[in-house]
């Protein structure tokens, strides 16, 4: 027995193994509601109406995926060319605290060239993270995913010590939290009294640009050209170490990004609980996404609407809200699953005895 990849993969086959994903995900989802002892139509129902049900709910969700947007699409370029980016947790936290750094009051600058700086800062932090990594996997064969993993612990206890130190508020009555960034450097907010504000739009705009790069431009089509084979894109022509660089400087900036959205938008400040995973479940929805940019907003809404419904329904039903990182981790599960049995076939080879 061996698998053998089908010549032809028809898009019923693709439409075929989402749907049954989908359905795999709905029947473990409701298993576990069911040995909770919870009623499973109404769970579901709470799920939905706590995550998309009315006009705050839906700010809530808009509000969650914000990050997993931007973290989703630093996986995706990464991905695409074969680049195992790990490390977006580190790489997110890394842009929060340089653009509380650069935000926080210790630059006198106009706020339009504050909050540019701001931006650029994050996302230098960030990109100069993945550098490392990708230029140790080109040069050395590092492990990348190894190397990202552990970046995201160094930089985790790099955060706590400035935290605790030279860039702790004072006035934070002891708890480990960074200065406020200025208050002309805060996102607006999309809706009134709610807390969804305008990096919604620009992790929108940051996902269109990122397909029309690797759709429609040179550098695109070498980081596909990578990602499908190293060595015959290497062959053809194909700059392999510049590619690789720019593509590590786009994931880590993305992810950089992320963490400078969530100051400016969401937070104001830096704190070592500010993301519940954002980089690590920014993978599972590049995963879901298919590694296209414009899925992963998609794919980004579903996430952020089950996290949050599931938060809802635990207050209502008392069912525990790790549901919501069991379904997510299913998910990627089943859709991997599907993804390998369209792509490749069962083979059974015949024995011969003689």
């Amino acid at each position: 027995m061996r698998l053998e990849a089908r010549a032809h993969i028809a898009t019923v086959d693709l439409l075929r193994a989402s749907v049954g994903a989908v359905l795999a995900v709905l029947a473990v989802a409701a298993a576990l509601v069911a040995a909770a002892g919870a009623p499973i139509a109404q769970t579901f129902g709470l799920m939905w109406a706590g995550a998309f049900g009315s006009v705050f709910a839906l700010s809530e969700t808009f509000t969650r995926a914000i990050p997993l947007m931007l973290t989703g699409l630093a996986a995706t370029v990464a991905f695409k060319a074969r680049l195992f980016n790990i490390g977006a947790e580190g790489q997110l936290y890394a842009g929060a605290i340089a653009a509380v750094a650069v935000g926080g009051g210790a630059i006198d600058a106009p706020a339009p060239l504050l909050f540019a700086l701001m931006l650029v800062a994050a996302a230098a932090a960030g990109a100069l993270l993945l550098l490392g990594p990708a230029l140790m996997k080109l040069w050395w064969s590092v492990d990348e995913v190894v190397s990202t993993l552990l970046m995201n612990f160094i930089v985790l206890l790099g955060v706590g010590a400035l935290l605790d130190g030279p860039m702790k508020d004072a006035a934070a009555m002891g708890w480990p939290q960074s200065v406020a960034l200025l208050g002309d450097l805060e996102l607006a907010k999309l809706i009134a009294q709610t807390r969804v504000h305008t990096g919604l739009l620009w992790s929108g705009g940051a996902a269109i640009a990122l397909w029309v790069l690797l759709r429609f431009t040179t550098l695109g089509f070498d980081i596909r050209a990578l990602g499908a084979n190293a060595r015959a894109a290497a062959f053809a022509g194909v700059p392999v170490t510049r590619t690789m660089v720019m593509v590590a400087l786009l994931s880590g900036g993305l992810a950089g990004l992320a963490g400078a959205i969530e100051v400016a938008g969401r937070t104001g400040y830096v704190t070592l609980d500010m993301s519940p995973g954002y980089g690590y479940t920014g993978i599972v929805i590049a995963m879901l996404a298919a590694l296209h940019p414009l899925a992963v907003v998609g794919a980004s809404v579903l996430v952020a609407g089950v996290l949050v419904g599931a938060d809802s329904m635990s207050r209502s039903m008392g069912v525990p809200s790790y549901l919501a990182d069991v379904v997510v981790a299913s998910a990627l599960l089943a859709v991997l699953t599907a993804s390998m049995l369209t792509r490749y076939r069962l083979r059974f080879d015949r024995v011969t005895r003689t």
